[in-house]
């Protein structure tokens, strides 16, 4: 009778395990149902969600009625998860450099580099990206660039080109930002930074400079042998017009003028002598006794 209660007790501990394992598998269940739900919402909301960072816009493009007309702004912003998406356009200033080589006036080869700092207009970015799309800097600039340079340069020879630098940029700056507003892009700033020939115009101007210095040479040459001559003339003259003044005074006082001169040589070389130590003067008709060595 024992052996039977006891094994009416086993059984009841047995369904008791059972249960609590059936319980506890609920709620593993359950866990991980409402697990899997958050992260399916999660997911949802994460997908439905996006931002858009400091100096860019977006353009929303619905699966259903293709690109909105609306610009969405900086922040974070709602959307329908697979139905729509957003294309995000960076609309600071940005740096681009268009090499081009052109032809100018007088037909001699121009290379330039034109430095350009864009922008889009903010307001026609769903035409920019429906009409051009997103890599619309790369379709657009580097034609109408282009485009410009090539009717701008054609207007001045090489020469030009240097000396009036200041208004080649500047016709190209407003024919490019001119340009360049059709296509929904603003340019901040437009500059020339690079500007040569080929390599014929180079020698030549060369060339050219050599010949300037060597023509600058020779009239330096001619101008020093002009104020020579001009030198010797003068100093003729004068040594004409002085021999005509003395032929004057001989034959005004004879030949008293040609003794005075005599004095007044015989003066100065007596003065030359009294200042030198190995001259000794000796009056004549005195006699003066010299001690010289035996």
């Amino acid at each position: 009778m024992f052996h039977v209660q006891y094994v009416v007790s086993g059984g009841g501990h047995s369904h008791l395990r059972e249960t609590e394992v059936a319980v506890m598998a609920k709620l593993f269940e359950s866990i991980g149902k409402l697990g899997l739900a958050l992260a399916i919402g999660g997911g949802v909301v994460n997908s439905a969600l996006f931002n858009v960072d400091a100096g860019h816009q977006a353009v929303i493009f619905d699966r259903f009625r293709g690109v909105q007309d609306e610009v969405v702004g900086e922040g974070t912003h709602f959307l329908i998860p697979w139905v729509q998406k957003p294309i995000i356009f960076d609309c600071r200033s940005r740096p681009r450099n268009v090499p081009v080589i052109t032809g100018s006036k007088d037909l001699q080869n121009v290379n330039i580099t034109l430095r350009i700092l864009f922008r889009p207009v903010t307001n026609q970015l769903p035409r920019i990206f429906t009409s051009i799309g997103e890599d619309y800097d790369e379709r657009v600039l580097p034609s109408i660039t282009t485009e410009v340079l090539k009717a701008v340069v054609a207007r001045f020879d090489a020469g030009e080109l240097i000396t009036q630098r200041e208004l080649v940029s500047r016709q190209v700056s407003e024919d490019l930002t001119e340009r360049a507003s059709t296509f929904g892009l603003i340019l901040d700033d437009v500059s020339l930074t690079h500007l040569t020939f080929g390599k014929e115009f180079t020698e030549a101007v060369e060339m050219k400079q050599v010949a300037q210095q060597e023509a600058e040479r020779a009239r330096f040459v001619v101008e020093k042998a002009e104020q020579q001559k001009q030198a010797a003339i003068i100093s003729a003259e004068g040594d004409s017009q002085a021999a005509l003044l003395i032929a004057n005074s001989l034959m005004e006082a004879g030949d008293g003028l040609v003794e005075l001169r005599k004095l007044e040589a015989a003066e100065d070389i007596a003065f030359q002598l009294s200042r030198s130590r190995n001259v000794t003067y000796l009056p004549s008709g005195q006699g003066t006794l010299l001690q010289l060595p035996q």
